[in-house]
């Protein structure tokens, strides 16, 4: 089964505002960088994944996919998530992939591992493998095989939406419930859970720090 990664990104110095009250603009946008780059890390690094697709309206996000050897596609009109999912996911299916994985750049705890029990959980298609927020509310990773299977529908409450989505399509339901896939960045709260992971993040993307001179 040919499998892709999607990962959306928003602009890098505009993502994570809810963090504005602890982290100033230069900050979040290093902090972005770093998780954008150790997300890229992982997915290179794992087998089944035969390219990872980054979609962003960031120039600076997609010149550091490209940095590592992943595919790009360009964001345009307004920001609507779940239109540009579909769009990457066209371009994905255009080159006979099967799956896709999609996997925000927001998860600090993300390992090798992790990304392989998600895999795991897809070997019997058709199948939607929903990995849920540590609320149990959101979705921090999608697995749907075969690709385009169900209309995306991130946003607030979107792990119940996904998990109806997949029923209603008649395909399989997967949930894979992990710790270090539920604990996004996202509030202040969840920067405390993550100090270690996130200076060690950033010691090891320091040769890509020319984020703050564009």
């Amino acid at each position: 089964m040919t499998l892709w990664a999607i990962v959306p990104v928003k602009p890098l110095r505009r993502g994570k505002s809810r963090l504005s009250g602890v982290l100033n603009e230069d900050e979040r946008t290093v902090l972005n960088h770093c998780l954008l780059a150790h997300t890229l890390d992982v997915l290179a690094a794992v087998p089944e994944i035969e390219h990872t697709l980054v979609v962003s309206r960031d120039p600076a996000a997609l010149a550091l996919a490209r940095d590592y050897k992943a595919r790009t596609v360009q964001e345009h009109g307004l920001p609507q998530l779940n239109l540009a999912l579909t769009r990457a996911t066209i371009v994905a299916v255009s080159h006979a992939v099967w799956g896709v994985l999609v996997l925000p750049a927001a998860l600090p705890l993300l390992t090798v591992a992790d990304v392989q029990a998600l895999v795991a959980c897809s070997r019997q298609p058709p199948v939607v493998v929903v990995a849920p927020d540590r609320h149990g509310r959101g979705t921090n990773a999608l697995l749907v095989s075969p690709a385009g299977g169900i209309h995306y529908s991130f946003g607030k409450e979107s792990f119940q939406r996904h998990c109806g989505l997949a029923t209603k399509a008649g395909m399989r339901l997967e949930v894979c419930d992990r710790p270090n896939l539920a604990l996004d960045l996202d509030l202040p709260a969840d920067l405390q859970m993550v100090d270690g992971a996130l200076e060690q993040l950033q010691a090891y993307d320091n040769r890509h720090l020319k984020i703050l001179e564009t």
